[in-house]
């Protein structure tokens, strides 16, 4: 079908909707929105819209939730609702006039986001123009910001359309005391997602929330640290969810706790997980394959004008988080082997996805074998895991005095 037909098929529809609801009809020459398209993942997720003609767009935050408004002329709508299901970082899209001149999309993000970027661009090998936004998953404290800019930039006093709240937080919402020390935990698996399972049915996804909230609690006891969860319940979680959850609260440290089960039940004891491409050794390998099955994670590519800039600084990212990794790993072995029972080589490696984020330490905390009956009967003692949850929040108090004191190898 040709471009003009589906614009005057768009128009033709919007027509008969705005006639029957007493409105006047759209002119043939109004903006028409053609096609919706967007691909990612809770981390990233970019959005291409198709127009006939060029847009002239303009963007506004708006929070409670977390929003995205780009104003546009009058348009026609003609996406497939299919299309403009949820994806990635985006919950909802919402679409129409607010005047009688003017249009208005509205992305609802989950979280706090950034726009790195949003373009108007001419196609190369069709008639019209598409609007390119990517969003990535940011920070409370960098939204707050960002809502602040916004306000001192635009000064607006004009009213958002009902049911919408501008986002104008005051230069003195956004704290200016030290950011502390974050840590957040990320119980395994949850929801739908049960996890491993014992010979006499204990879920792991159960385990790793008991010991979770028993960390939470000696965390708590840490002076100067603030401590968040990924999930606080039995809820299901992707994997990049957690990670997104993580960037929200710019955690400086990230600790998921699993109770795996192995094909051995001889095998017992506590393990640490940091990420590597290339496996420590096969079991390490197969762990990180079947938690890495908990949740389809996807990736989409980027074009970039200069895409060796940014590949140094992210490698530069990587190398810096992945140091800090190895040495709190370094740190909870030591903390742990004085009295908690480990595996041999406990300090082991593969390639976990919940392990990824570039710019978060990150390391996955075994605390013993489903698979192992001795195991399973001391994870389900509140006084042994109270004693683990001691032991691992003093490595997380090490950790943190030595990088907030530059002082890590």
């Amino acid at each position: 079908m040709s471009v003009i037909c589906r614009i005057f098929m768009a128009a033709a529809v919007s027509f008969l909707i705005f006639v029957q609801a007493g409105k006047p009809a759209l002119a043939a020459d109004d903006l028409a929105a053609l096609t919706y398209q967007a691909a990612g993942d809770e981390l990233r997720t970019r959005v291409v819209i198709n127009f006939d003609q060029e847009p002239d767009v303009s963007t506004m935050l708006l929070d409670q939730p977390h929003r995205l408004a780009i104003d546009m002329p009058k348009a026609v709508f003609a996406f497939d609702k299919k299309s403009i299901e949820p994806r990635g970082l985006i919950t909802d899209v919402r679409y129409g006039l607010i005047d009688d001149s003017r249009s208005r999309l509205i992305f609802t993000i989950k979280g706090p986001f950034a726009v790195e970027q949003l373009n108007v661009i001419k196609n190369e090998n069709s008639p019209g123009y598409r609007l390119v936004a990517d969003f990535v998953a940011s920070s409370d404290r960098k939204f707050a910001e960002a809502l602040t800019t916004q306000n001192a930039i635009t000064a607006s006093t004009e009213a958002a359309p009902k049911g919408d709240r501008i986002a104008t937080a005051a230069p003195n919402e956004v704290s200016k005391a030290p950011k502390p020390f974050t840590v957040v935990i990320d119980p395994g698996h949850g929801g739908i997602d049960s996890g491993a399972e014992s010979a006499s049915g204990i879920l792991e996804k159960n385990v790793t929330l008991m010991f979770a909230q028993q960390l939470r609690e000696q965390l708590g006891k840490v002076p100067g640290l603030r401590v968040e969860m990924t999930r606080n319940g039995d809820e299901f979680l992707r994997l990049t969810e957690r990670v997104r959850v993580a960037r929200q609260y710019e955690a400086d440290l990230f600790i998921s706790l699993h109770a795996d089960t192995i094909n051995s039940g001889n095998i017992r004891g506590a393990t640490v997980y940091t990420v590597s491409d290339k496996a420590s050794d096969a079991e390490s390998r197969a762990m990180a394959d079947r938690e890495n099955r908990s949740d389809a994670v996807a990736g989409i590519t980027f074009d970039n004008e200069t895409p060796e800039i940014a590949d140094i600084l992210m490698d530069l990212t990587r190398r810096e988080t992945h140091t800090f990794s190895l040495s709190f790993a370094k740190t909870v072995v030591k903390s742990l082997k004085k009295d908690v029972n480990m595996i041999n080589n406990p300090h082991r490696f593969a390639g976990f996805q919940v392990l990824r984020a570039p710019d978060v330490p990150s390391v996955l905390v075994e605390i013993g074998y489903l698979s192992n009956e001795e195991d399973e009967k001391l994870m389900l003692d509140p006084v042994w895991r109270g004693h683990v949850a001691e032991r691992l929040a003093a490595a997380v108090g090490e950790f943190a005095g030595k990088k907030t004191a530059g002082a890590l190898n």
